[in-house]
């Protein structure tokens, strides 16, 4: 009987997309090949249902369930004949992936779906090998995924519109929001967004326009408090698309339109300074708290999510 979600992967994102579908009522595999990795699954999977918990997020019966809709183990082809969906969460290494994927797609009969989880790669490229790329796509779960609701699913080359049709119906019916990217480009949607902010932010502290603390206070307490309920694009409607035509034709010739990353990166990448892992970036770690930010991080994501109804 296919009754199980298979989760090639046990790390955070392996651990806490195993959440989101076990509290979906989904018995629930964490494949794991690393015996040390594996050890961890239980401890990082309760350490994230208890903060759902402790925030009234779900009741400590919805806990109790989840807990027992999970398991972890290496055991591959035995859980490979009881799943009907299967969402690959390793490492960002295409080869690895691709390896993956083809032992997988050898081992699924077709009609069982087949994800991956990548930030970065291009679907096509990781079901490159496989015989049923109709069945493959991405399912871009946002970090932390226990509680971000956002998951783009990629389409590829290949992906059939009753797989992309599928996935947008079960992961609706998990709790998640998730918005369908027809194209396979580097970046998929939110990220190309993402990406477009950090290129203007940081060119802006390059040219002296204003310090880091004072671009991250910008984004943060203005435009960023009202993305959760004010789109870029409702703001254009809000606004008129008249006065948006207006403040573009105006501004754009003076922001950044480089296609490589800022400058700036390549001084601190010099000096070794690769941000949080060495202690220092844009910013001074010693004395900044990076776990500080990270909890309020997600009290505030937990607060949004309280408001919000999607």
């Amino acid at each position: 009987m296919r009754n199980q979600v298979l989760i090639a992967g046990g790390g955070m994102m392996g651990c806490g997309i195993a959440v989101v579908s076990a509290l979906a009522g989904n018995p629930t595999y964490l494949l794991e090949s690393s015996d040390q990795a594996r050890r961890k699954c239980p401890e990082r999977v309760a350490t994230l249902l208890n903060e759902l918990v402790e925030n009234s997020l779900i009741t400590a019966e919805a806990k109790g369930k989840a807990i027992g809709n999970i398991s972890c183990g290496a055991e591959l082809e035995e859980r490979c004949e009881k799943a009907f969906f299967v969402i690959e969460a390793i490492t960002e290494n295409l080869a690895a992936k691709q390896e993956m994927f083809t032992r997988l797609d050898a081992m699924l009969p077709e009609e069982v779906l087949l994800t991956s989880n990548t930030s970065g790669l291009r679907i096509t490229d990781i079901a490159k090998f496989t015989k049923h790329p109709e069945r493959t796509a991405t399912t871009h779960f946002w970090f932390p995924a226990h509680l971000v609701p956002l998951v783009e699913v990629v389409m590829s080359e290949s992906t059939s519109a009753s797989t992309a049709d599928w996935l947008m119906k079960t992961l609706k019916a998990w709790g998640k929001a998730p918005v369908l990217v027809r194209k396979d480009l580097p970046g998929q949607l939110a990220n190309r967004i993402l990406q477009a902010v950090i290129r203007e932010a940081s060119h802006i502290v390059e040219i002296g326009l204003a310090s880091p603390e004072d671009v991250d206070t910008a984004v943060k307490m203005g435009m960023g408090i009202r993305f959760p309920v004010w789109g870029p694009l409702e703001h254009v409607d809000a606004v008129g698309v008249d006065l948006c035509n207006a403040v573009q034709n105006s501004v754009l010739p003076g922001i950044s339109d480089s296609h490589e990353a800022n400058a700036s990166f390549s001084k601190m990448l010099e000096n070794g300074d690769l941000g949080y892992k060495t202690g220092k970036g844009f910013y001074d770690w010693s004395v900044k708290d990076m776990d500080a930010l990270a909890k309020l991080r997600n009290e505030f994501i937990i607060h949004a999510l309280k408001k919000i109804k999607f």
